[in-house]
């Protein structure tokens, strides 16, 4: 049996895990989540796999 995980939805996952547990936060960890994803687009990485 072979798990392939993406990058984005990996961080998607975290940052929305993080969200319900410290919703204070909404703000930062959306825009950590989008400069990590704008990164990894720009730098081509979106096609790593883990």
């Amino acid at each position: 049996m072979t798990l392939h995980l993406s990058i984005a939805p990996l961080i998607s996952l975290v940052a929305g895990i993080l969200v319900l547990v410290f919703p204070r936060l909404l703000s930062t960890i959306v825009a950590l989540y989008l400069i990590a994803i704008g990164i990894l687009g720009l730098l081509g990485m979106h096609q790593w796999r883990i």
